[in-house]
């Protein structure tokens, strides 16, 4: 599965990592830095007309500072009873009215905490089991409103736009609300379905779809529920049309679809709004400047991500990418293999419109880029516009990766971005979920994982110096006698020279030396974070710090102590964990409860290569509870993390990699050599596949199809564990073989 946002917010999954990185890499000339820090699990920003910027957080909290300089917030809205924060739900898209502040709106899109047709806060920011987040799945819904400023600078009403986007499993939730150059609202958000098997509504059919009704499994050929959603449009005639894996255009002040939409004429309201569809979760899309084209990042399931174009927003043709029936520009096995009649009349149709761009999970996006590949989220669409970048990135196309860390630019070929052209810009981001132009035409990005906006700008005169410190020793008894060197500072100016100035007593003032090497004694027992400063001759500064340890000094920081789980546990899915800890402080003694946190995460990791992270939860002042081991694709293992916070705000972790029980599952046929599917991935029989015990995965056996060596035609005629052609199984403890049989097809009994 690609991550989720995320998710990778599957794949955007939302990740959680660390709020510390090391730099990232950009070309040279160009620099990253911070633009606004301390936010907790940013998931898009932008920047209003008048100089402010408004920030979204994940669990619902909308921030406003009064520029990218403003280190003080103001909370804006308070959304957080009425938004899910759970998995990759959240408060997720953030738009601010073009018109700002004469027009006082600003828009949101999050995880509506409701069922549908229901009232919040039905789950609060979790799932139980029953249903179990990715068993039965915790049903809730998405929303668009329009928040009203006043006078105070503050939101004072919340107008819902938009309710719908019925959604089993806690990805492909909302995603990007965003105004076009027509001065319509246009909205995204996914499919709501399962990121472990072909979803076509077998489990409960909660959200109603065709054609049963809700609490009946959807089976094939006719099941119109799951990831099938997405292609909504293309039911039966009279069967209702829902906003799943489309984008739409809509009225800004009342929510409804537009006069000109491809479907303006329908008497289904859903439809009217709908202008493209066909995707899984096009968490973020853009317009390129100057035209009316909308580039959409859509994330995919076992083996592509997409990048696709609509010509012409305004024009009465509806894109359809394809999802689930295609994935890529090919057709996705799970969902061929089940014989759905809403992928067959596209296979045997108008097919999909193919992606723009599109690379595979297992690849670089480009060689030697030098992102990992463990992962997949596209999460980021913008355009370069209006910046002091050098030529080569004139209209650029910027997308990132959430999993991978990286932003790319597409450089244009023509006039148009080129995938011929395709140059790393960012690598080593800390969970990229957003990009986006903002003062002086500069890229900014939302790190989601260092909770951070980051600017990359680019030094067209005089470029900044690197400081860099080395203190020798960096340890020992008192007295302790260190030699720093700065030597290992640098200008990439030609002919700059460097000043240095040191602050060797951690006080944070640089007067204590000057020359690019110094030296102190230490006397007393501490620990002492040493910095150096650089100068250029224009200038410009860099600063860097070396820590000295004198002697034995007593922490800062609380210690915590994961009582349980231990490492030995090998969970199954749906298995209860419970949890406990205890933290101790140098200051403070043994901390309460209310000063702990836990964090439950996946770890999704390819054979033989990586892992990205997937947040699942959250549990906050408790020393104990309990989690239920939600599914996914193996590899992967839970991380669960305690973390303790002081009087003074110090913070300790300890953190327990928690490893899955597997099984060993064997696919055949007879006769030997069938096409078999199992979750979306296609393969000749035999073959083995390892899964965590208790997960859910779909099995499917194409028929009719040409087997041995005479390529004679066969027909399917059973499971060996009785299910049909299409079904899912729940993963034994045991070894098991699925084995499934299949006839010859001739005149007298003909396929």
């Amino acid at each position: 599965m690609a991550a989720s946002l995320a998710g990778t917010l599957a794949a955007v999954g939302l990740v959680a990592l660390p709020a510390t990185q090391a730099a990232a890499a950009v070309p040279d000339g160009f620099e990253d830095t911070v633009a606004i820090s301390g936010l907790s699990s940013p998931t898009a920003a932008a920047f209003a007309p008048d100089g402010r910027v408004f920030v979204a957080e994940k669990s619902g909290i909308v921030k406003v500072f009064d520029s990218a300089a403003d280190p003080s917030a103001t909370v804006f809205a308070d959304l957080r009873t009425q938004t899910q924060n759970f998995w990759d739900r959240g408060l997720l898209g953030l738009a601010v009215d073009p018109q700002f502040p004469q027009r006082p709106y600003v828009y949101v899109s999050y995880t509506y905490d409701a069922e549908p047709g229901g009232t919040p806060p039905r789950w609060g920011d979790q799932c139980p089991s029953p249903p179990g987040a990715t068993d039965e799945g915790c049903v809730v819904t998405g929303r668009v409103s329009k928040l009203t400023m006043g006078s105070g600078g503050t939101a004072t009403a919340e107008q819902p736009l938009l309710t719908g986007w019925c959604q089993q499993y806690p990805s492909h939730s909302i995603g990007t609300v965003t105004f076009g150059p027509d001065g319509a609202l246009y909205v995204g958000g996914g499919d709501g379905a399962s990121f472990n098997f072909a979803d076509y509504g077998q489990v409960g059919n909660p959200c109603a779809d065709p054609p049963e009704p809700a609490g009946t499994d959807l089976s094939p050929p006719d099941a119109e529920g799951g990831a099938l959603r997405s292609q909504s449009p293309n039911r039966p005639a009279g069967q209702p049309v829902v906003l799943n894996g489309a984008i739409l255009r809509i009225d800004p002040d009342t929510g409804e679809g537009l006069p000109g939409n491809p479907f303006a004429s329908s008497g289904d309201a859903n439809e009217r709004r709908i202008i493209a569809y066909g995707m899984r979760n096009q968490f973020r899309f853009g317009f390129r400047p100057g035209t009316s084209e909308i580039w959409s990042g859509d994330v995919g399931w076992n083996a592509w991500e997409e990048i696709n174009r609509i010509a012409d927003a305004g024009d009465t043709v509806a894109e359809n990418f394809g999802w689930p029936c295609y994935e890529g520009d090919g057709r996705q096995p799970g969902y061929d293999g089940a014989n759905l009649n809403r992928c067959e009349s596209l296979y045997s149709g108008a097919g999909q419109d193919e992606p723009y761009f599109a690379y595979r999970h297992n690849s670089a996006v480009v060689p030697g880029d030098g992102c990992a590949t463990d992962g997949s989220s596209v999460a980021g669409i913008a355009f370069e516009s209006g910046s002091n970048y050098p030529a080569a990135y004139g209209g650029a196309l910027f997308f990132a990766d959430s999993s991978r860390g990286c932003i790319w630019a597409m450089q244009t070929e023509n006039g148009q971005p080129s995938a011929a052209r395709i140059v790393p810009f960012v690598t080593g981001a800390n969970v990229p979920v957003q990009v986006l132009t903002g003062p002086g035409g500069d890229l900014f990005y939302v790190a989601l994982g260092a909770g951070q906006l980051r600017r990359v700008s680019y030094h067209s005169g005089n470029q900044p110096p690197s400081a860099v410190a080395t203190a020798t020793p960096s340890s020992g008894p008192a007295p302790l006698t260190v030699q720093f060197d700065g030597t290992g500072s640098t200008d990439p100016d030609p002919g700059d020279t460097l000043s240095y100035a040191w602050d060797l007593n951690g006080d944070g003032s640089y007067d204590d030396a000057t020359g690019p090497t110094a030296s102190r004694t230490y006397v007393e027992v501490a620990q002492v974070n040493a910095g150096l400063r650089v100068t250029d001759s224009e200038g410009a500064t860099d600063t860097t710090t070396v820590p000295v340890t004198v002697g034995s000094p007593p922490g800062e920081d609380p210690v915590p102590v994961i009582d349980e789980p231990t490492g030995e546990l090998n969970w199954r899915v749906g298995q209860t964990v419970p949890f406990s800890g205890r933290a101790v402080d140098p200051q403070d003694g043994t901390l309460g409860a209310a000063a702990l946190s836990w964090r439950l995460a996946i770890r999704h990791c390819e054979e033989g290569g990586g892992c990205h992270t997937h947040n699942v939860q959250d549990f906050t002042g408790v020393s104990a509870g309990d989690f239920v081991a939600p599914d996914h694709e193996y590899p992967s293992h839970l991380r669960l993390t305690l973390t303790a916070t002081d009087s003074d705000g110090n913070t300790g972790s300890r953190t327990l990699e928690l490893y899955p029980q597997t099984v060993e599952l064997t696919f055949s046929s007879s006769p030997t050599g069938a096409m078999l599917t199992v979750a979306g991935t296609e393969q000749q029989a035999p073959f083995s596949r390892t899964v965590i015990v208790g997960s859910n995965n779909s099995i499917s056996a194409a028929s009719p199809q040409r087997l041995g060596w005479l390529n004679m035609k066969y027909a399917f005629t059973g499971w060996s564990d009785g299910g049909a052609r299409t079904h899912n199984i729940t993963a034994p403890a045991q070894p098991t073989e699925y084995r499934a049989s299949y006839r010859l097809c001739w005149f007298l009994n003909p396929c």
